[in-house]
């Protein structure tokens, strides 16, 4: 049985990004008093009252640039909230954000999109189907509202 895992923005990328984003601009964290937001960093909401900061983040590009490939016109980078500080990463079971519809887009190695799926909810069953491609290479869960990037799944 295949299994896979949700992985956040890797730690040394979110040590770039709490500096500069990857559209260059300086990182200007904020209090998020309300709480709720979407944190890449750990794949939980935010609590209120937590040092959050909204960045731009390009996960095909970052990816090109350590694989070696260039995803080409599918290079595009969106808006992630991470935390402004160092946190502790994932501490969840499953899959994160799975409250809501989600797309599960299927990318290759070389960064092209093979397709996508609206979901329910993200689950073994959707990446399952996902990954039966054998030219899947990993997939990104994104939210329907604003297409935002999630999280990355790659198979173990």
């Amino acid at each position: 049985m295949t299994a896979y895992t949700a992985r956040p923005i890797p730690p040394a990328t979110l040590k770039e990004l709490r500096a500069t984003d990857d559209a260059g601009r300086e990182t200007l964290p904020v209090t998020d008093e309300e709480g709720g937001a979407p944190l890449r960093c750990c794949l939980r909401r935010s609590a209120p009252g937590e040092r959050i900061a909204l960045v731009s983040y390009a996960p095909l590009r970052r990816r090109a640039a350590e694989t070696g490939v260039d995803p080409g016109a599918y290079d595009e980078q969106g808006p992630v909230f991470i935390h402004a500080e160092e946190c502790a990463g994932p501490a969840v079971d499953g899959y994160p954000f799975a409250n809501a519809h989600r797309t599960v887009r299927r990318y290759s190695a070389d960064g092209r999109i093979l397709g996508g799926q609206l979901v329910e909810a993200p689950d073994d069953e959707a990446f399952r189907n996902a990954f039966d491609d054998p030219s899947v290479a990993l997939v990104h869960v994104r939210a329907v509202e604003y297409g935002c990037f999630l999280y990355e799944v790659t198979r173990d």
